[in-house]
């Protein structure tokens, strides 16, 4: 539907507007950790947009690859979606094709060749990628409510979710109050079972981090490579500068910093790259306020962690390293169409004085004006 929007006097007596028009043939890239959802949400929003759309699901999700490989012809026009299963080789092949655009959730390192290959042809891209996102728990916040919904988030899909927390900073004067609450709430909420982990390569890097963490490690801490599962695992002040306080973790690992307030909090965030989300408790306006104003982050939830994925007006997406563009309701749709403008101006009245060569007095009354 046309938007209708204001002129300026020296445009008048004109219309504008601008209207939505699809982009034409766009590229979804699917994640494997939430391989259906991941890949309908964008889907949905590209279609709605009026796009025809070649959908990538992940090959490490291979029997969900070979599902929608097979179902979704069955149910959408396959002139209008066309599923290609394979590798990075085919990804690279199919952005080749000189798409109109291409939407990516998955890793940053991934994300960053996506948008190479994408740059030869100047394809625009939207990439939802991940980050290291942190948990900050202040001297106010309600101790007992941020261990239920930390433990809550990260245990969700085995900590292999993008916006799971990462690691949490806590203030030192209730660190050893909520340390333990933590720990007893992981292990009620995952009855002691052992997680598992999406394969034997992921869970060798889960263990590595962990192995090379430093700090002391109050619960957990043993991974099966071979099966590919572990138990959730907190690690207490890991050494500053171990990978599991540089990579994101994706995993059943929670790091627990001590830090000396809310500054000191806000300092260790901006010395990393920009998180996709961030989450404050606190009973404090006043540690919201600076909170807000101290970081850039791709969302920021206070009192919870990852709810804002449920309220679909607002905008989900990264900033810097942890993503470009956002989708979600509307979002999707501005995100997979091309909003263009449109003047349309009357010719009845056409004054000369609009045109070269302009008199000395017209030119001074311009100067006045500007």
């Amino acid at each position: 539907m046309p938007r209708r929007v204001s002129v300026p006097l020296n445009v008048k007596p004109g219309k504008a507007w601008y209207t939505y028009e699809p982009l034409g043939v766009v590229m979804v890239i699917g994640a494997w950790n939430y391989p259906v959802n991941l890949t309908f949400m964008p889907l949905i929003a590209a279609l709605a947009a009026g796009n025809c759309v070649v959908v990538k699901p992940s090959e490490v999700a291979s029997h969900t690859s070979a599902a929608l490989a097979e179902l979704l012809p069955l149910y959408v026009d396959p002139e209008a979606v066309v599923v290609v299963e394979g590798g990075a080789e085919v990804t690279l092949d199919l952005i080749d094709q000189n798409l109109d655009h291409v939407f990516f959730t998955g890793s940053p390192t991934v994300g960053s060749a996506i948008m190479a290959a994408a740059s030869k042809h100047l394809t625009p891209v939207t990439l939802e990628l991940g980050g290291k996102c942190p948990v900050i728990v202040t001297e106010s916040a309600r101790l007992d409510v941020a261990a239920r919904r930390i433990a809550f988030g990260k245990l969700a899909n085995s900590g292999q979710t993008c916006v799971a927390p990462d690691y949490v900073m806590v203030d030192r004067k209730v660190r050893d109050e909520f340390v333990p609450l933590l720990v007893k709430t992981l292990e009620e909420f995952s009855e002691g079972r052992r997680l598992p982990i999406v394969n034997q390569r992921h869970a060798a890097r889960i263990e590595a981090l962990v192995a090379s963490a430093g700090g002391q490690v109050v619960t957990g801490g043993d991974v099966d490579v071979e099966n590919a599962s572990a138990p959730i695992t907190v690690v207490l002040d890991p050494a500053p500068g171990s990978a599991i306080m540089a990579e994101e973790i994706f995993g059943p690992v929670l790091p627990v910093v001590t830090v000396e307030g809310l500054d000191d909090a806000i300092g260790r965030v901006n010395a990393g790259t920009k998180p996709l989300a961030s989450y404050l408790f606190t009973q404090d306006r006043s540690d919201e306020e600076r909170s807000l104003a101290g970081f850039s982050a791709g969302a920021t939830v206070i009192n919870h962690v990852m709810m804002h994925m449920a309220v679909h007006d607002l905008p989900f997406g990264g900033v810097g390293t942890s993503g470009t563009g956002r989708y979600h309701g509307h979002w999707g749709f501005e995100t997979f169409s091309h909003a263009k403008a449109i003047l349309r101006q009357q010719t009845r009245i056409d004054p000369r004085l609009m045109y070269p060569p302009y008199s000395p007095r017209f030119q001074k009354m311009v100067r006045k004006q500007l």
